[in-house]
């Protein structure tokens, strides 16, 4: 037989070997992408990095939203108290507030620094 009875007698559902060709490229391409997922997903360590990084990036916005909340209502605080208290008073007052302010973030420093310890 010659190729061009074989090509005759195909029918018009059988692919051509172009086609076939195409299909085989495809299904390796998906096959090489699937393969490439699941080693992503077996790589624990990796995933354990992503999900570091995510936490650590969390946990920072999370600081500045609250040292920003600390300070616009230390700063609301302190311009109400001076205000209503006499100079004198004030004085001693800033001082003292100085001091609990100082001595907060001290303790807010302490237990961030411990808790990266621990985990």
């Amino acid at each position: 037989m010659t190729g061009r009875s074989h090509d005759a007698r195909r029918t018009a559902d059988e692919p051509s070997p172009e086609e076939l060709r195409e299909r085989i490229e495809h299904t390796r391409d998906q096959l090489g992408r699937t393969v490439e997922a699941l080693a992503a997903k077996a790589d624990v360590a990796a995933q354990a990095r992503q999900k570091t990084a995510a936490v650590k990036e969390q946990a920072t916005e999370k600081a500045a939203l609250v040292k920003g909340q600390i300070r616009g209502g230390v700063e609301h605080v302190a311009h109400l108290a001076a205000e209503k208290t006499p100079d004198p008073v004030l004085d001693k007052a800033g001082r003292a507030a100085l001091i609990t302010v100082g001595a907060a973030l001290i303790v807010f420093l302490l237990v961030r620094g411990n808790r990266r310890r621990h985990r």
